[in-house]
């Protein structure tokens, strides 16, 4: 095998790693679970798991984009000393929205709204100096508002108030659980008896995006108010980073297939987005190539983006 630099990027619910050449190649491309420090399982076991992928001698530099790391100072130490024991030589370690952060704008000037399980904004105006500030990223219990968990939880506090009869909802209650698959009285049972809770809650926004292309008016507005939400946190971490108008922004996570959010999104931020130049992975990807001291120039972040963006649908 030629060189290769390894990028990792690890979300709530599932971690892509992607080998990539010094030509911008990809030479494999993994899926494996969450290496979410939070969740149940032992996430280091992820760690060993990509290290037995890679030979060492080809590996000039790895990157992880990892959750929870530098929110928490117990799992960040935990992480970089999983990467150090399995990779011990040129890896970093960052947070993975920082991580799609430098794809989305291959590490120049922008703001990041990223929104799967959960959300948070990164933003920087990209030179050496510049300071990087992150908005939201608190985690379910805290808040993720507009993100996957977040619409969830919506729908879950609208169901149980439509069978309390507090706000009755029939057209979109019924396709709902007709969607999930249950009956409105198993709807606790189903719940509680999920064995990943936060994912298989997050798993209700797909229904509430079909249900809204489908014109559902109560999917359409929960649709528009997560909008509302991940605007407020990018035009947060703009402002905060010394950004003025007009603000640089993209976008990442599984929200953003919901149809509308991301017109919704500007017409409040004035401005529509830019199209990520890499996906997470690549991000790392670059961030990795970077370290090994490669010459990555523009031309190379677009092969890289091209050969990735098939492979990711």
């Amino acid at each position: 095998m030629s060189e290769v630099v390894l990028g990792v990027d690890s979300g709530g619910t599932k971690t892509v790693a992607a080998l990539v050449t010094a030509d911008a190649g990809i030479v494999s491309l993994r899926h494996l679970p969450s290496l979410d420090p939070t969740a149940d399982g032992d996430w280091t076991a992820g760690i060993a798991a990509l290290a037995a992928g890679v030979d060492e001698a080809d590996l000039r530099a790895s990157a992880f984009g990892l959750p929870f790391h530098g929110e928490v100072d117990e799992y960040s130490e935990a992480q970089i000393a999983a990467v150090r024991l399995h990779f011990p030589r040129h890896a970093i370690v960052e947070n993975d929205v920082r991580i799609a952060f430098d794809g989305a704008f291959a590490c120049g000037a922008g703001a990041l709204i990223l929104a799967g399980t959960g959300s948070m904004a990164w933003a920087s105006l990209g030179e050496t100096d510049s300071p990087h500030v992150r908005v939201g990223g608190w985690g379910d219990i805290f808040g993720d508002e507009g993100s996957a968990y977040w619409l969830g939880r919506e729908v879950l506090a609208l169901l149980s108030r439509h069978i309390d009869g507090r706000e009755p909802s029939p057209a979109f209650a019924g396709r709902m659980f007709a969607a999930i698959g249950i009956a409105p009285d198993r709807l606790m049972a189903w719940c509680y008896g999920l064995e990943s809770r936060r994912s298989g809650i997050a798993g209700l926004a797909r229904h509430v995006t079909a249900l809204a292309t489908d014109g559902d008016e109560v999917a359409g507005r929960l649709i528009e108010r997560a909008a509302a939400e991940l605007s407020e946190q990018l035009a947060t971490a703009w402002r905060r980073c010394g950004g003025t108008a007009p603000i640089r922004w993209s976008y990442g996570g599984g929200v953003f297939n919901a149809a509308g959010v991301l017109d919704h999104m500007a017409a409040r931020l004035g401005t529509p987005p830019s199209v990520p130049r890499l996906p997470p992975v690549g991000g790392a990807a670059l961030r990795a190539a970077r370290l090994a001291g490669w010459a990555v120039d523009d031309a190379w972040v677009d092969r890289l983006g091209a050969a990735l963006r098939p492979a990711l649908a």
